[in-house]
């Protein structure tokens, strides 16, 4: 009888060359694997993430205060995508976006023991002003930045990333004026940071539209005395094209009417005026080259700090009234639009109102493209009047609609 010795000798030896193929096969899938999923990665992930100057050190000083941003910080290049590595984002970035444990476990509201804070996406697109934006000394104070923190929010990093430092403030500021009073009253110079406007003063502010060339957004808004003091209150001189606030809320059963949003409301003053009528209207607004939102508080009324690309911080089926005057228009491209008119049906209570105030587009665009955009929302027409909009002479065809429409009662969806 043969020896098992041999027999057991090659079986091992069978067993081992067996193992060595399996771990060799398992890691050659393994890398194939790791090299398909890196080259798609960055294939995704390249027309997301854009071109941007190099970061340098993750530690950096933060820039100087007032640091101006340069073209070249702010433009966006399709050709030459560079794709920053996950170090290079600054250390409170990572700090704030990171995953965080909750301390009692898991949640059943979040269905995990994970809380991820929300920042918008694009900001990874322009890593150096995120850089410039997130380097500052921790508890201490924050970079007097507000032009870059708007350039970073309009630019879609919305929301921008909560800080941990302390911002710039007036520094001999004085309580506001008392209500009624601080209504119609322009509050002192005290009240503003004004590093980052080009007016360093309201007396500037207010007579911006007689003294200063050139485009500013909503020019003579600031002057109370002016054009504000009659507006939504009386015809302004374009005849049907204006409506007046009791003229809208004589479409309503009286007192159904009693919160709601203003779009790039400006200074506020179609909020004041609904307050006059115990209606609550908050006011969203940019700081485009004006204190508008610290102008909108000290009226004694709610600013709300978003752009006009953010989804609606409201649930659905919930505000008595929307408004918004020149904002949404045909400089925003056609298919965002068609998003923002459905957020603003999202958001409006069945029988709600939306006023669309003085829209203004190309004559020719009006039936091809807008009068069926906006008829393919859902809305019921109460008022639809259509004029001509001449303020920048009439070769240029331009042209206005002001619109009172209504979410149906009944089958809104």
């Amino acid at each position: 009888m043969e020896s098992p010795f041999p027999r057991k000798s090659r079986s091992l030896s069978t067993t081992l060359f067996f193992l060595f193929l399996l771990l060799s096969t398992n890691l050659l899938t393994l890398f194939l694997s790791a090299s398909f999923f890196n080259s798609t990665t960055c294939i995704s992930l390249a027309g997301f993430l854009i071109r941007t100057r190099s970061l340098g050190s993750a530690t950096a000083e933060p820039p100087p205060h007032n640091a101006d941003i340069t073209e070249t910080d702010i433009t966006e290049t399709a050709s030459d995508i560079v794709i920053p590595d996950h170090e290079d984002f600054p250390p409170e970035f990572l700090a704030f976006t990171s995953g965080h444990l909750l301390p009692l476990g898991i949640n059943p509201n979040f269905g995990s023991n994970t809380m991820y804070p929300p920042v918008g996406s694009p900001c990874t697109r322009f890593p150096e002003l995120l850089r410039r934006y997130m380097s500052y000394k921790v508890n201490g104070s924050c970079p007097d930045d507000e032009l870059l923190a708007q350039k970073l929010l309009l630019k879609g990093c919305e929301p921008l990333p909560r800080r941990r430092c302390r911002p710039a403030a007036p520094p001999d500021y004085v309580e506001p004026y008392p209500l009624p009073k601080s209504s119609w009253t322009t509050p002192p110079d005290s009240s503003v940071v004004w590093t980052a406007y080009t007016c360093k003063n309201y007396d500037c502010l207010v007579n911006r539209r007689h003294r200063q060339k050139g485009f500013d957004d909503c020019k003579d808004c600031f002057d109370l005395d002016g054009r504000e003091k009659t507006r939504w209150s009386a015809k302004q001189g374009k005849g049907d094209l204006d409506f007046t606030i009791d003229e809208v809320l004589a479409t309503k059963k009286p007192g159904t009417v009693r919160i709601g949003l203003d779009i790039g409301g400006g200074v506020a003053t179609f909020a004041v005026r609904m307050r006059e009528r115990n209606i609550t209207i908050i006011t969203t607004s940019m700081n485009l080259n004006g204190p508008f939102n610290s102008f909108i508080a000290s009226r004694g009324v709610v600013p709300m700090y978003i752009s006009i690309s953010q989804r609606f911080p409201f649930f659905d089926n919930t505000l008595d009234i929307v408004h918004s005057m020149h904002v949404l228009s045909n400089w925003i491209p056609t298919t965002l639009l068609h998003f923002i008119l459905f957020d603003v049906y999202r958001i409006l209570r069945p029988g709600g109102l939306f006023w669309l105030d003085h829209f203004f587009c190309v004559h020719e665009q009006f039936e091809d493209v807008y009068a069926p955009l906006i008829e393919s929302i859902g809305f019921k027409k109460l008022k639809w009047v259509v004029g001509r909009k001449l303020d920048r002479g009439p070769e240029l065809q331009e042209m206005y609609l002001s619109a009172l429409l209504e979410k149906p009662l009944k089958n809104s969806w």
